[in-house]
């Protein structure tokens, strides 16, 4: 059986909905037989575990656990939902503290039981900040570690679909870019329509005014409304985009949305957001983009919210001051 690779990829929070659906989708997608499953919580982790062997997956090489030493020691990658879940009525931030520890936790599990890990994707909510956290304790370099961000993006291409009903192959480069979260900057610039830009129809009989503010809104509040719909957060669409940055990672297909990663631009500085970016073997890079007025105005927006989560955290004590950071993680400055 054809893997992409035999390194050991490890999923935590595999008991959970998202990272059993990673697991099943790292299987099927073929990335490495040898895939182990942590979750602290044995029962639910044992079941998941007999699910995916009772698929009988040609080849593969699944183990489980609920010791976390034993999880990382020698994962080549390594990805985490291993947080709280969103419910009814919350927002992304409404997680912050609890999860923001659970963020710091895992970092320095990394620094500890994988250090020479290629890389970690971070999933679990705000993903902005508890990937920063996860990065400055891990003691990895900025271009090893990566958060799930292209959920937005998705969700944009989707209302689009739904809008001008026509296929998504027909609908190119829809972008969010900055926070996961209600702050984003929704990009009309970016987007063409059947070869035609998005932003040339905002106005038109097309795509009236009203109906672009109703599809941005639908955007950004697209998770919320999978929890109205569902009674339950999102978990079929994270768990399958974050293992296609995983797959980007091992030197697989390109990754084709944005993700987050950690900036140091000079505009945007010291934080984790969505960028345009790359993942390939040799990590996560990105480069700056480029919108009209409003959408520039949006990405600073998005950026100072996000600069508020990351300075309630410092508050809180999870993480030291900026000027801070290098004595934490050397790869940092």
């Amino acid at each position: 059986m054809n893997y992409l690779t035999d390194k050991k990829l490890t999923i935590v929070g595999a008991a959970g909905m998202i990272g059993s659906n990673m697991a099943q989708t790292a299987l099927m997608m073929k990335l490495t037989p040898n895939i182990c499953l942590y979750d602290p919580y044995a029962p639910a982790l044992e079941g998941v575990a007999e699910e995916m062997l009772q698929c009988g997956f040609e080849g593969a090489n699944i183990t489980f656990t609920s010791n976390i030493k034993d999880a990382l020691t020698g994962a080549d990658y390594v990805v985490s939902s291993g947080g709280a879940a969103r419910k009814a009525g919350m927002t992304r931030e409404d997680l912050l503290k609890g999860n923001a520890e659970i963020a710091a936790q895992f970092g320095k599990d990394l620094r500890n039981y994988c250090p020479n890990v290629k890389h970690v994707v971070v999933v679990f909510n705000p993903a902005d900040i508890t990937g920063l956290i996860t990065l400055l304790y891990s003691g990895l370099k900025p271009s090893q570690v990566s958060t799930l961000a292209a959920l937005d993006s998705t969700r944009l291409q989707n209302e689009l679909v739904k809008y001008f009903k026509i296929p998504a192959s027909e609908i190119k480069n829809c972008r969010t870019y900055g926070g996961h979260g209600e702050q984003m900057a929704v990009f009309a610039s970016t987007t063409t329509i059947k070869g035609s830009a998005l932003s040339s129809l905002i106005g038109s009989e097309q795509l009236p005014e009203a109906e672009w503010k109703e599809i941005k809104q639908k955007v950004i509040q697209g998770g919320k409304h999978i929890i109205d719909l569902r009674g339950r957060s999102s978990f079929q669409s994270p768990a399958y985009l974050s293992i296609e940055m995983i797959a980007a990672a091992m030197g697989g297909a390109p990754f084709r949305w944005p993700a987050g990663v950690y900036v140091h631009s000079g505009k945007f500085n010291h934080i984790m957001m969505a960028m345009e970016t790359a993942i390939t073997k040799d990590g996560i890079s990105y480069k700056e983009v480029k919108g009209n007025a409003t959408e520039e105005k949006e990405l600073e927006s998005s950026y100072e919210h996000l600069c508020k989560l990351r300075d309630e955290v410092i508050a809180m004590g999870i993480i030291p001051p900026i000027n801070e950071w290098h004595k934490l993680n050397s790869n940092i400055d």
